[in-house]
């Protein structure tokens, strides 16, 4: 029996059949991969599902075909276990929605780019909203980012789970982009120095304040 994680695999409710979903950074997909999936999903047995995390899942794989699926896909794992940044959740922002202030999408991939996978003290799911709508679920992720019309409005220590928790504002006002991703870089060295094992953000924040995180971070 493989475990969760091992080949990029989660086992399902019965104990026997895994989930696996390749890394698809903000959701976005091509018409080619779409197809490798629908493909494996026919050859395999499995069911699609799209995720929150904006993954396309294949879903009741046998272990023995795992190796042969992965091969067939050409692509790599998701983030889908384990202590690290497992996900960036991002709204389609300014490149196509009406109602977007900011470009999520854009911030979204270099987020993505810079911390996927990163190794943390707790999971951490990062998201960007390009408005106030919070398309992306923002407020109950680690570190999201919210568009307005004059720049981004950073929040920390939001998540869903059995204790949710909803994000505070760290900023007062709306900063830059370049502002808000130099405050994700601070923020994520606090909380990799900060945090105790198994800790997410809005648990630590809980434990050490958010005036003393602001006070490290320069901004009170």
């Amino acid at each position: 029996m493989l475990r969760d994680g091992d080949r990029g695999v989660v086992l399902q409710r019965d104990g026997k059949t895994y989930a696996i979903a390749p890394h698809l950074p903000c959701g976005l997909v091509t018409p080619g991969l779409l197809r490798k999936l629908a493909d494996a999903a026919d050859k395999y047995g499995a069911t699609l599902k799209v995720t929150s995390a904006e993954r396309i899942a294949l879903v009741g794989i046998k272990p023995e075909d795992v190796d042969a699926i992965w091969a067939a896909l050409g692509e790599k794992p998701g983030y889908m276990v384990g202590n690290r940044v497992r996900s960036v959740k991002a709204c389609p922002g300014t490149h196509f929605c009406k109602r977007a202030r900011q470009d999520s999408l854009g911030v979204g991939l270099e987020l993505d780019k810079r911390y996927i996978g990163r190794k943390t003290p707790g999971k951490m799911k990062l998201g960007v909203s390009g408005c106030a709508n919070q398309c992306a679920e923002t407020a109950i992720k680690d570190i999201g980012l919210v568009g307005g019309a004059r720049g981004w409005l950073v929040l920390v220590g939001g998540n869903g789970g059995t204790c949710p928790r909803l994000a505070k504002a760290l900023t007062d006002e709306e900063v830059s982009t370049e502002r808000a991703l130099e405050l994700v870089e601070q923020v994520m060295a606090f909380y990799e120095k900060t945090a105790q094992p198994d800790e997410r953000m809005g648990e630590m924040i809980t434990r050490v304040g958010m005036t003393a995180m602001k006070k490290v971070l320069g901004l009170v």
